[in-house]
This record gives structure tokens, sequence and C-alpha cells, in this order.
């Protein structure tokens, strides 16, 4: 575990001073953004975007979240910290972004920004953080540089061989093996020069406001799930399982939503996932609501059936331990969990990194929203190289083919993204 503090790699982060003002309508909350180095949470035009970094860790393995969250309980404890605003978001807070698996190549990370920018409703709010503060910054708006047009190319399996995978994995649960199975394939895309990752950040932003738009740390996306909310007391878990694509005709994308709510294939994978977040939270929460029946969500390129799990906390877990208790789900691992991810360790035939994994920001008093990392891509060190993911629950009715459309479905929000 590395815990270095800005400007150094003593394991101690310094008292960080944290001032919150209150300020005038911002804006479009990315076009603040001053360079690719920035952190964004943003849904339907509110939210939080940071940038510079006042102190980060780096953690990885198994014990990832509890090291985070000591770490995070440190800075907290020395911080000084005045807050006008006293809203969700407000104040000192840290934008993080977790690997999927315990054994991965990739690392997970909480960032404290030094500015960031917040807006909820009519409110809206700027926050300085550091070992001292200065004036507030002048916000001015920045366009991102132009795109070029990438080239797309198959990642580590190709549609055909994944199309085979995912054979396989109807064929174990055929056997008894488990219940379900989320396999994921990645498409790379290259370019000559290195991404901006604000253009494909604002195009997110625009054409699926109601979805979490998300950048930490080279990860970037636009997520439909929000894992788990916390604010002052209430528990908040959307659950996503069961995909149609859209066709783009209204009158017809009204009966897939029909054949959708009835389809028992994608009712049972549902199910599946919304007891998965149940189960996990209930030993969190004095009283919970789980409907009945999901409702269909509606995003511009598919339509997924969704139920929105409530509970009232119980006990001083924060936002970032009950995302841990919680991930993986059902709805991106499988059920039985630990026979699932076994599967997938064993099958896939990628390192999927942080996709799947949290990513969200929690605030000092433990609030906080961390979303699962759908609809979402990596751009690697260099910049020219963007890995974009999808993946799909596989159960007993699984067709390959529709499988591999689906996921097709789910690469076209990024893809589309990156594309000027």
């Amino acid at each position: 575990m590395s815990n270095p503090a800005a400007g150094g790699d003593d394991p101690v982060v310094g008292p960080l001073v944290t001032r919150t003002l209150r300020i005038d309508d911002p804006g479009a909350l990315i076009s603040l953004l001053p360079d690719n180095d920035d952190l964004v949470w943003v849904h339907n035009g509110d939210g939080l975007v940071g940038w510079g970094r006042a102190a980060q860790v780096e953690v990885s393995g198994p014990d990832r979240f509890a090291e985070a969250q000591e770490w995070w309980d440190t800075v907290t404890a020395s911080a000084v910290v005045r807050d006008d605003v006293d809203l969700p978001g407000s104040g000192l807070v840290a934008f993080g972004s977790f690997a999927f698996a315990d054994e991965t190549a990739a690392t997970s990370t909480l960032i404290v920004p030094e500015i960031v920018v917040g807006r909820r409703g009519d409110d809206a709010w700027i926050t300085l953080i550091g070992a001292g503060l200065t004036g507030a910054p002048e916000l001015t708006t920045h366009k991102p540089r132009r795109q070029q047009v990438p080239a797309f190319s198959d990642g580590a399996v190709d549609g055909v061989a994944w199309q085979r995978l995912v054979a396989d994995a109807v064929t174990r649960i055929d056997q008894g093996d488990l219940d379900k199975v989320v396999l994921a394939r990645d498409l790379v895309a290259t370019l000559d020069e290195p991404l901006d990752v604000r253009a494909p950040l604002t195009r997110l932003a625009t054409e699926y406001p109601g979805c979490w738009t998300f950048h930490v740390d080279g990860f970037f996306g636009s997520t439909p799930e929000m894992l788990v909310r916390l604010e002052r007391g209430l528990v908040t878990s959307r659950v996503l399982a069961g995909t149609i694509q859209r066709t783009g005709d209204d009158s017809h994308d009204m009966a897939l939503a029909g054949t959708l709510a009835q389809s028992s294939k994608d009712l049972e994978e549902h199910e599946y996932a919304v007891r998965s977040v149940a189960d996990a939270l209930s030993p969190h929460c004095s009283s919970m609501n789980v409907p009945e029946a999901p409702f269909v969500l509606h995003l511009p390129n598919v339509m997924h059936l969704a139920t929105d799990v409530t509970g009232v906390l119980r006990g001083d877990a924060g936002a970032l331990m009950l995302a841990a208790a919680l991930h993986p789900s059902a709805a991106v691992g499988g059920t039985p969990t630990e026979a699932a991810v076994r599967l997938i360790s064993d099958i896939e035939g990628l390192d999927r990194g942080r996709y799947a994994g949290p990513v969200g920001w929690i605030g000092a008093r433990g609030d906080g929203e961390w979303g699962i990392g759908l609809r979402s891509a990596t751009v690697d060190a260099s910049g020219t190289t963007v890995r974009l993911f999808a993946g799909c629950g596989i159960v007993a009715d699984s067709s390959p083919a529709d499988e591999l459309a689906e996921s097709d479905a789910k690469l076209i929000p990024v893809r589309d993204a990156l594309t000027p």
C-alpha cells in the first residue's frame, strides 16, 4: 500500500485545510476542466468535478477497500474543514476508482483534488483543499482539443471466440456449476495523438444525462448503475440486469420494453442481481425496501430491467465500505459469486482492470456515491490506446449470438463518444 501526499512520498498525509464557498451557477461542470488530469462525477448536469492533487493513495489486492478506508480515515481525522454549504459533496471529498478483481495488474486509487466545483440543484460551490489556502481561482471554460478518428480493433478475444466462451458458460450453468456468470469483452481504439478525455466526457454527459459520467485516473465512462449511495443515513442501490437493444422506432421500442418486462430469461437474471444486493446490504441496514418487480429503464441505446433497493443505515459504515460489501454483485459477477468470479478468471481471457469495479466519490463524513464502472474505457499511459469494455449476464437460456449483439450495443456509448 502506498500513501503519497501531494509533492512527496511521505506515508503520513499532513493536515489538509479545506474551505467550501458558495458560488453562482458555474455552467456546465465538465467545461471547467483545465486539462486531462481531471476528476469527474456528473449526473443530469449536477455533481462534482475536480483538478489538482492534494493527496492520493494507491492500493491493490483483496484488502484494497479496507486499506483505502484506513487512509481516508487518517486524512479526515486530521483535516481542518470549513464548509459554508453543508451538502453531500461539499467539504473534503475524494474521488476513487477500484479494480474489479483481487488479482489484477491494475491498482485502485483515492484522489483528493486541490479544487472541487460542485452543483446540486440551485446550489453551487467551490472547495479549495491543501496544506494551506490561497484565494479561489477564477472559473473559466475550456475547450478540448479536436479529436481524431480512432482505429478500432478486437481486444483480447474476438467476437467469434467470445461466442464460444458464452456457449461454454451456458454448458457450465446447465451442469449446475452456477446459476449466472457475467462475461466481458474489450475493444481497442488506437489514436495517432494522445486522447483529450474531456471530449468524450462532454459527449457522454450530453447524450446520456441520466447516467453517471465519470473520470478518475484514466478510467472514464458513463454508467447507468448506481452501486450504492449513502446520504445522511439513507442507502440506495440501483440494480440493472436484463437488457434489450433499442431500434430508434418509439412504437417498436415500447413493444420491446414489454417483451423485456416479461422475458423469463431476463427476469431470472435480474432476480439474481437484486437478491445479491439485498443480501449484501441487509447486515448494514435497520430496514429495507426491495420492490417486488423491476421497472424498465430507457436509455438512448438500450433498455434495462431496473430495481431501486433502499434502506436505512445501521451502524457507522461509510459509502466506501458499503461499496466493498456489495462488490461484486451478481450484475457484474454472477451467482453464486465465488463460483462466478472463479469462472470469469478461468475463461474470460482478459484483465478487466477497473472495469465493473466501484467508481465515484466519498465525503469526510462517510456520505458518497459509488457507481459500477460500466460503459467505460481505460486510457493507457501514452494516451493513444483506449480499451473499451462491455459485459453480459449469461444464464441457462442465453444465446451466444444474442449476447454478442448485446455487448456491441453496450459498447456504443463510449465508441461513439470517441468518434468525432
